[in-house]
């Protein structure tokens, strides 16, 4: 793993929050140089730090809602590869969203992403369930997302009561 120095760690944390800011507002709010900033992002993703540049969709807000799903699996680890082969087996499927290692109850936490939950219910009977490896399924269906990725996604009425002063 490569340390980073504190000029990259400020860029990644500036884009995190909007990864739509320029270059050029990077560089006036870090105090440096633009081709400093544009060398420094370039390095990032050719160091497959930045992976991805990605929009965050509040998707109950439309009518064409997703369905997610927190899948719990427990597995038998593969000798010599361990939790990687079976892992990648299962994130290569389309409708994975994402693939975690866990320490505690359950080794693996899928999420999934389908158009309902017939979908989804699918998917775990069908692809993941008959994974020779696989011991045991928990399904959790997200029924409502408050927050994600660092952002509300609630829209909160503006309190207009009037402050009171002894």
């Amino acid at each position: 793993m490569k340390e980073l120095n504190d000029l990259k760690l400020k860029v990644l944390e500036l884009l995190k929050e909007d990864a739509r800011r320029s270059p050029a507002l990077l560089s006036t709010l870090l105090g440096v140089s633009e081709d400093e900033v544009k060398t420094t992002i370039a390095e990032l993703e050719s160091d497959h730090v930045i992976v991805k540049y990605a929009a965050v969709v509040n998707w109950s807000k439309i009518e064409d809602e997703k369905v997610t799903a927190l899948i719990e699996v427990q597995i038998t680890p593969e000798r010599g590869r361990g939790f990687e082969g079976i892992a990648e087996r299962i994130y290569l499927y389309p409708q994975v969203k994402s693939v975690y290692l866990m320490s505690g109850a359950y080794d693996l936490l899928v999420e999934v992403e389908g158009r309902n939950l017939r979908e989804v219910a699918n998917f775990v009977s069908e692809k993941l369930s008959p994974i020779e490896s696989v011991l045991s399924t928990k399904t959790n269906f997200i029924l409502k997302k408050y927050k994600q990725d660092g952002i509300i996604l609630d829209e909160h009425e503006e309190d207009n009561r009037l402050m009171i002063s002894p």
